[in-house]
């Protein structure tokens, strides 16, 4: 069996921001980790009901509220760790008990499926994206289309713009993104973003 037979990726879109959290994890095992919870904790975790899924960790692209806010309320639900960078500014740490700092390329294991922390600075310090082949969780580093803000507490364009270079640019073309926010189209390649997207292609290389 190939690592992506067992792949579970499901988008839940949530809140007032378009938000986008995620299950993200092994549909063999049915265990999942819930990817930027920021809102409706009941919402996810009646739909992790349904679908009969156990969910074993929060993933944090960031500590901004609209994806983070709901990581408390999970984790007292649950018992369960949350994940978020140990380059993430304290302004923006929740406060939530669990809370455990990833390390860039650190993997962690979903039942079968492993998935590796990328750190993307520039939206904020502790921006990272969430990766296994094939597949690629971009938080609010980059969009279809587009990126994010970078004028908030901590925000940098130069260092996002280090961050599609060195990090999002090395990836293979086929590999499927997946944002945080429904800001246009759910899902694009990394090859089809090298071509259109401003802020990944040559035409902005640094």
């Amino acid at each position: 069996m190939s690592h992506n037979d067992c792949l579970l990726i499901q988008s839940i879109p949530i809140g007032p921001m378009l938000n986008l959290a995620y299950f993200f994890g092994d549909k063999d095992t049915g265990e999942i980790a819930v990817v930027d919870p920021g809102w409706d904790i009941p919402f996810i975790l009646g739909t992790a009901k349904k679908k009969d899924l156990k969910i074993t960790c929060i993933l944090l692209s960031h500590g901004h509220y609209d994806h983070a806010d709901g990581a408390k309320e999970l984790t007292e639900a649950l018992n369960i760790p949350v994940y978020i960078s140990e380059k993430e500014i304290t302004l923006y740490l929740p406060d939530c008990p669990h809370l455990k700092k990833t390390k860039h390329c650190q993997k962690i294991c979903v039942g079968k499926v492993a998935i590796e922390c990328l750190h993307t600075p520039g939206h904020t310090p502790g921006c990272q994206c969430f990766y296994t082949p094939g597949h690629l969780l971009t938080g609010d580093t980059l969009f279809v289309g587009g990126c994010g803000r970078c004028d908030l507490p901590g925000g940098s364009e130069e260092e996002l713009l280090r961050s599609m270079e060195r990090v999002i640019n090395k990836l293979p073309d086929d590999t499927i993104i997946y944002p945080g926010h429904a800001y246009g189209p759910l899902t694009s390649t990394i090859g089809k973003e090298r071509k259109k997207n401003p802020y990944l292609g040559p035409h902005h290389a640094r």
